[in-house]
């Protein structure tokens, strides 16, 4: 729990009071490697920061080989299918743990309770709001502006410990190539 603590504290004053109030409102979870914990068509109910592990999201499909990533989130980010938390409604995509993962989490009812008796839980909604949207429009300027080989290698300059952990499959499906185009790219880098 400290690790949000520490996180968090980097960015606002929050007093004692309102960490003790979100604090007790936190639930630890333990993920398993490749485990999914939010499918397709469930309402997100939590809102999550991740203490070790890496996250996949995506939208599955009948072949896996043609499912769609597009995003990964990491070690001291907080992850959730911000739409659906929001809205109320079932999620298009999924969630899915490529490593053991552990996350704290808050339920939507939950932060409801920590909006209307502390501070931070706007800040907790803002922070999520604005990663989510700035990973989204940096996703969509890469697919726009750049080639797939521009978005492989600065994808490894941004996060190279991502070789080791996220198979080349769903790295081919977030830079938005096939698995052969990627490896005629690895091959000529």
């Amino acid at each position: 729990m400290q690790q949000i603590k520490a996180h968090l504290d980097q960015i606002a004053d929050i007093s004692n009071q309102d960490w003790d109030f979100f604090m007790s409102k936190l639930h630890r979870r333990e993920i398993p490697k490749k485990s999914v914990f939010l499918k397709v068509n469930e309402i997100e109910n939590h809102i999550s920061f991740i203490e070790s592990g890496v996250v996949r999201l995506y939208i599955p499909k009948e072949n896996p080989d043609k499912e769609i990533t597009f995003g990964f989130s990491f070690k001291d980010q907080f992850i959730s299918a911000y739409d659906s938390f929001l809205t109320r409604t079932p999620s298009v995509y999924q969630l899915q743990a490529l490593t053991d993962t552990t996350i704290l989490s808050i339920t939507y009812d939950e932060l409801q309770m920590v909006y209307k008796t502390t501070q931070i839980g706007n800040l907790i909604g803002r922070l999520t709001a604005e990663r989510l949207f700035l990973i989204k429009s940096k996703r969509e300027q890469n697919l726009l502006n750049l080639t797939a080989e521009e978005r492989y290698v600065n994808l490894f300059k941004e996060r190279p410990e991502l070789l080791k952990v996220i198979p080349l499959k769903y790295i081919s499906s977030y830079i938005g190539v096939t698995s052969q185009a990627l490896s005629r790219i690895r091959k000529r880098l």
